[in-house]
């Protein structure tokens, strides 16, 4: 597969590295990448993926774009909020670069699809921010002998390493289990400062680079720890352990940030809305207090920790609404709540504050 004119132009600065040269950018130019999730790590990783020419990319994200995302996630404009993620990014992208094949899986990546998917592309890169999503990446990687390029951001600090790469350490070298919802409560809505996900997605896109080319060392079996508040890197060692290096088939999984909360009962915005109006709920929002002290409805506060400490402080007797930024750490919480057969009287607020500032109903702010 030899490069086009136009492309020895485009690619020129990788063609005259002589650790790539025509040979690497053909490699780069013959190979399949995945990326799971075109999200604040998926959308910088795709563009630099891209842009280095990778023959084809494909793009699994079943999400839409909100106004929120556009805080981190720069491949999106204002005018695409509300449309498909993994359709807009490859539209994007390929205007960025019109020699790059894009494939677009604009479903969720599930155990009854993820084999398919993934045995049809070289190198598995995972965007994702929940555990679901990641331990069932490792294990079909495992399963298919795929390198997994994992990538994780939290407030000021990410993380990056790859996993399954020439019989080196697999995810659950690092994790053995699955947290249960009560330990992983938070995916979008814990913050993040913008650029960090672009720090994170770089590092990403260049072991993709690595590995193809075969440029330096690849960075399996130790994980990079980036603080961005601080600028501290730390480089820690994981060890292979073979009772986690081997798995024969997918298991179960869940969701906690999208569907699988099938027992806990919903209330939208505007029904929320009105039966405050009658005094009919009593509403707590469990978001931390200085998001809360930020903006709110009209509402208790009561911390996560002290509500699973304590479970007796949401009252029983009345409709109680549990309220967060994006209505997922609220499901986890009821459904936790609603394992001892207690708390029937639980309800979540759809969307959470998010969706009810999209119905422009009141909040209150510290600018009030």
């Amino acid at each position: 597969m030899n490069l086009s004119t136009e492309e020895i132009k485009r690619y020129n600065r990788h063609i005259i590295l002589s650790e790539i040269g025509l040979d690497g950018q053909q490699k780069l130019k013959q190979s399949k990448v995945l990326v799971v999730g075109a999200g604040g790590l998926g959308c910088p990783v795709l563009q630099y993926l891209t842009a280095a020419g990778i023959g084809t990319i494909g793009i699994c994200d079943f999400d839409f774009i909100d106004e929120s995302n556009l805080q981190r996630q720069i491949l999106f404009g204002t005018s695409d909020v509300g449309k498909s993620k993994a359709i807009v990014a490859a539209q994007k992208l390929a205007n960025l670069n019109p020699f790059v094949q894009f494939e677009v899986h604009n479903v969720m990546l599930t155990n009854e699809n993820a084999l398919e998917m993934f045995q049809n592309y070289d190198i598995i890169v995972d965007g994702s921010d929940n555990f679901p999503t990641r331990f069932l990446t490792n294990d079909a990687c495992l399963i298919l002998n795929k390198p997994y390029v994992f990538g994780a951001i939290y407030k000021f600090e990410g993380q990056v390493t790859v996993f399954n790469y020439q019989n080196g350490p697999t995810y659950r070298c690092l994790i053995p289990e699955q947290p249960d919802s009560s330990e992983s409560l938070s995916c979008s809505n814990i913050g993040v400062i913008g650029v960090l996900p672009g720090i994170i997605g770089a590092y990403q896109a260049n072991e993709v680079i690595k590995m193809i080319t075969g440029v330096g060392e690849v960075l399996s079996g130790k994980l990079l720890i980036i603080d961005a508040a601080r600028m501290d890197h730390n480089l820690l060692s994981i060890k292979r352990s073979e009772n986690f290096a081997y798995v024969k088939k997918l298991g179960e999984y869940g969701s906690f940030c999208t569907e699988g909360f099938l027992n806990v009962k919903q209330i939208s915005p505007l029904e929320l809305h009105e039966k405050m109006q009658n005094k009919k709920a009593l509403v707590i929002d469990i978001r931390e207090k200085e998001i809360f002290d930020l903006y709110h409805i009209e509402s208790k506060q009561l911390s996560i920790g002290s509500i699973l400490e304590n479970p007796d402080l949401i009252p029983v007797g009345q409709q109680v609404v549990l309220v967060c930024e994006n209505g997922t750490n609220s499901m986890a919480i009821i459904e936790e709540l609603q394992k001892s057969g207690e708390k029937n009287n639980l309800y979540n607020l759809e969307g959470g504050i998010q969706a009810w500032m999209k119905n422009n109903l009141p909040i209150i702010s510290n600018k009030s």
